[in-house]
């Protein structure tokens, strides 16, 4: 008894019952004992702190751009996963340390795959990002963890894979392009995170995309549209087909242990595409979900800063649901990307997930350059649109969801874009244009673009300015006439390029 006593005397015994647990590791509750274990709430579930990036960072990133971009650029391909395949193999193939959900479409790509970032992220987990093409800096096609990768790990690990690369050039008819060098680096620097899941959007096409090298437990299909004629077709079948390319059996479908299929969550497409995106589904034996049948967005209702929308996903109704994005189309959105988390995590029928964390991670989400507010006065907004389809969301946006008395575009196109489309599209929603030229030297030259503008919105509808800062004075001039200034907005949109440039403008960080 005595060794007993001496074995417990540095132990204080206390009664819980007794004593209360307030503040302490163990709470007495009416349904028993709960430990409090420091999980946190969903407000500290935020994104993270962006790092500091130094002035030597930045310049030792831009000396591996300029090295890059002596390679291919993206608007030059040869269709071949040869190059980046045995990349992988040289690196051990990265590429296979994480789960992958692909994603591509001719529109909505960039808001889908953000959208499920974010929700993963809310389910705690590690999340690789891979977009393109970038807005303001290049390591934002890079993020991990809901921020673009630090300039130091892009360049310490381009100067890492740098020698592989060599070897597949040394090997190769065609040196690898700037484009499968970047999905390369994404994939290393994923394994090197190392991230749960990359949520990947292809860059263009599918089916010889370099992302394409994965095998996505989950792929998904936005809308298709007629985007990139030259290299994917002329017909919205031929599109389709090249962007269900991503589509693929399940390689490890012979495992007991896995399931026996991939899957594809795919948007509301034209019946001609459809009919192909189906079938190859169906030829490689993967599930299938569809927007409008087995998921669909119900309701979305404008709300402050967003809209709130209720969904029906795969597993349930998630109602009440904060999106702070614009525009009907970015509800469709919202429901593909939940449809899309929720096949990563296997959720059925009346096994929904946890509609908090969903709402959570859809109250997050961000999407720069699309309908992006910058300013109040004048109210602007910044958007990425640069086909027809784009435009025509994003007019019909502006139209729902706002009330101006006057709305001014400025506007900047690619040459190789279909401009009378793009400007046909939003020229029931503008008063006037201000037309001009942005940072790319793929700009369609500023008077040329305005002499197709005025073809279509009038003489006396159209302005024209040498450089981006000057065409905004001219439209902040428009939207200040003293008779209709309180209903005065400012779009500025036409490329992903123009968008980049507004927000560098407006002093926005990359994102």
């Amino acid at each position: 008894m005595a060794d007993k006593d001496k074995e417990t005397e540095d132990f204080e015994i206390v009664d819980a019952l007794k004593e209360g647990t307030d503040g302490g590791p163990v709470e007495i509750t009416e349904s028993g004992l709960t430990l409090n274990l420091g999980m946190g709430s969903e407000d500290e579930y935020n994104e993270a702190a962006p790092q500091e990036v130094s002035a030597e960072e930045l310049r030792a990133l831009v000396e591996v751009e300029e090295e890059l971009n002596e390679r291919w650029p993206e608007t030059k391909i040869e269709p071949s996963l040869d190059r980046i395949e045995m990349l992988m193999d040289l690196l051990g193939h990265p590429e296979r340390s994480f789960d992958v959900i692909h994603i591509a479409g001719t529109n909505g790509k960039s808001s889908t795959a953000r959208m499920v970032d974010s929700l993963l992220r809310a389910f705690h987990r590690r999340v690789g990002l891979v977009t393109s093409p970038h807005l303001q800096r290049v390591t934002e096609r890079i993020g991990i963890d809901g921020q673009p990768i630090h300039p130091r790990d892009y360049v310490r690990i381009w100067h890492e894979i740098k020698p592989f690369v060599e070897m597949v050039d040394a090997q190769s008819d065609v040196p690898m392009s700037k484009f499968e060098v970047l999905v390369g680096l994404s994939y290393a620097a994923f394994a090197d995170a190392p991230v749960d899941v990359a949520v990947v959007e292809v860059g263009l096409g599918g089916r010889w995309d370099a992302t394409n090298v994965v095998n996505a437990d989950v792929s998904v299909i936005t809308p298709v549209g007629l985007d990139h004629t030259d290299y994917l077709g002329d017909t919205l079948a031929e599109i389709a087909g090249e962007k269900a390319g991503i589509i693929k059996p399940r390689e490890d479908a012979d495992d007991p242990l896995t399931p026996n299929e991939n899957i594809v969550v795919i948007a509301e497409q034209d019946p001609e595409a459809m009919r192909v995106i189906l079938q190859q589904a169906v030829d490689v034996e993967a599930g299938v979900a569809r927007s409008g049948s087995e998921f669909a967005a119900l309701e979305s209702r404008i709300a402050v800063g967003g809209q709130q929308v209720n969904i029906q996903g795969l597993g349930g109704l998630y109602e009440d649901i904060f999106l702070p994005l614009h525009g009907e189309h970015q509800a469709k959105n919202a429901a593909v990307a939940l449809a899309a988390v929720e096949a990563f995590f296997g959720a059925s029928a009346g096994h929904p997930l946890d509609v908090a964390t969903v709402r959570n991670g859809f109250a997050q989400a961000i999407s720069p350059g699309r309908l992006e507010r910058v300013r109040t006065s004048p109210t602007t907004f910044i958007d990425a649109a640069h086909n027809p389809h784009g435009a025509k969301a994003l007019g019909a946006a502006l139209d729902r969801d706002f009330d101006f008395a006057r709305l001014i575009g400025v506007l900047s196109i690619f040459a190789d874009k279909d401009a009378t489309g793009i400007l046909t599209a939003l020229e029931p929603y503008l008063t006037e244009v201000v037309i001009t030229q942005n940072s790319s030297p793929r700009a369609l030259d500023a008077y040329d673009l305005a002499e197709t503008a005025r073809d279509i919105f009038g003489e006396e509808r159209v302005y024209v300015a040498d450089n981006l800062p000057g065409a905004y004075a001219q439209a902040v001039e428009l939207a200040e006439d003293a008779e209709v200034q309180s209903g005065s907005g400012i779009i500025i949109t036409g490329s992903v390029v123009t968008a980049g440039d507004a927000r560098a403008m407006f002093g926005k960080e990359p994102a």
